[in-house]
């Protein structure tokens, strides 16, 4: 593709992508994973797993990052500008708009009916991430990692145990795991 042809092609989609999302960061993914790897192959879905997780290790909105990481596979510098000013520019533009009349807004029952259903679209297409990522650790073939994502979950949600700190253990396990792999090889300590 060439190069202007795919700046404009970053720059309508990722207008399109951040006009027409909302629910958070993780919401983009399937949206960037039909643009960017299904229809323009312009990296793979491990790829895209990998700048998701990036993305949310890094400050600032999700979304913007995940953007911008894209744009920056997909085009280098020239696509970090376009896809960081165009995944922006609708958020503000939708903002602005709302706050001039918030109040109008937020008494419209016809407003709040789509905004609930909204939040449904919302849950479904994080459903449908959450099961394609434990699907890309399931690829992976580690006890471990099978282990930890429903372990997390089950912290989490369950036993209400601070995110931080089950992000710190998991982390952990995975240093040590590996540290483990490197010393001893995948048979363990020589006997």
């Amino acid at each position: 593709m060439k190069k202007p042809r795919l700046y404009l092609w970053l720059c309508g989609v990722n207008l399109l992508i951040s006009a027409f999302t909302f629910g958070g960061g993780y919401v983009v993914v399937p949206m960037i994973k039909k643009y960017y790897v299904t229809q323009k192959h312009l990296f793979t879905e491990p790829e895209l797993m990998e700048m998701a997780a990036i993305a949310q290790s890094s400050p600032g909105a999700i979304a913007i990052n995940l953007s911008i990481l894209a744009g920056k596979r997909a085009a280098g510098t020239m696509g970090v500008l376009i896809s960081g000013v165009c995944s922006l520019i609708p958020p503000i533009i939708i903002l602005s708009f709302v706050s001039q009349w918030y109040a109008a807004f937020s008494a419209n029952p016809y407003l709040a009916a789509v905004l609930k259903g909204m939040q449904a679209c919302v849950a479904a297409m994080m459903a449908d991430l959450i099961l394609n990522m434990y699907q890309a650790i399931l690829k992976e073939k580690s006890a471990l990692l099978c282990f930890l994502a429903p372990a997390a979950f089950i912290a989490c949600f369950f036993l209400n145990v601070n995110v931080i700190l089950i992000l710190l253990v998991s982390s952990l396990l995975c240093l040590l795991t590996l540290f483990w792999k490197l010393r001893f090889g995948k048979e363990g300590p020589a006997a």
